[in-house]
């Protein structure tokens, strides 16, 4: 009985936990939509870190399968992004140039693909494959048209906006998870009782402890006498 109402309680603190954790990734999504800048270098120190932990772990891995096929390859990947991490965190407004450059590249191209290949296709998707492919156009002529400006908030802001949905999303699931354990959940104290006094409505066998005696069966007071004995 104990683990059973032990566990909603479990379910519901897991999911207080991801909605307190959906409201602190919100809260810094807004932060970094109000300063870019700063949201745009911290994206970029943090990219570059990730590269070079990244880097460091694979390394190692490398080192202890050595004398497999695929050492040399796994000690390259490390080796590279060891070197990319380092020259991110070093330069961190280069590198958000040259990935800005590289974002922009990529919204051209995948905007372009997809507006071509919708009034190409013209398959059931034709209408939301041709929006897409017109704002993935215009969103990467708009980041390339204003470069290298434009690097110091368009990947804050991807950033800010990625955090304010997630958060969003963890909020969501953590709300809504508690909801529906409260619902499913029995209440508390009902299984104790139901164990002590037995469950409602449930006949009792005559002669068990607790079953009451019948007021008028042969006996009782006041009850129908049967047949006596015969003269």
């Amino acid at each position: 009985m104990a683990g059973t109402t032990q566990e909603p309680r479990r379910l519901k603190r897991g999911f207080g936990v991801l909605a307190a954790l959906g409201v602190i990734l919100v809260l810094a999504g807004i932060v970094g939509l109000v300063y870019t800048g700063l949201a745009t270098l911290t994206s970029m120190l943090l990219f570059g870190w990730l590269l070079l932990l990244g880097g460091v772990v694979g390394l190692v891995h490398a080192v202890q399968s050595r004398g497999s096929d695929f050492f040399w390859l796994a000690v390259v990947v490390a080796a590279l992004n060891i070197a990319a991490g380092v020259v991110v965190i070093r330069h961190p407004e280069g590198s958000a140039e040259a990935l800005t450059l590289f974002a922009a590249l990529l919204f051209l191209t995948g905007g372009l693909f997809r507006l071509v290949g919708s009034l190409v296709v013209r398959g059931p998707q034709f209408g939301w494959t041709l929006v897409q492919g017109a704002f993935g156009l215009l969103l990467g002529i708009l980041v390339l048209g204003n470069w290298p400006e434009s690097s110091r908030y368009v990947l804050g802001l991807f950033f800010s906006l990625a955090l304010l949905f997630d958060g969003l999303g963890l909020i969501a699931i953590g709300v809504g998870g508690r909801q529906i354990v409260g619902m499913v959940a029995p209440p508390e104290g009902r299984s104790g009782r139901a164990g002590r006094h037995g469950t409602p409505g449930t006949a009792r066998a005559p002669g068990e402890p607790g079953t009451p005696r019948d007021p008028q069966g042969p006996g009782a007071p006041g009850g129908t006498a049967g047949p006596g004995p015969g003269p």
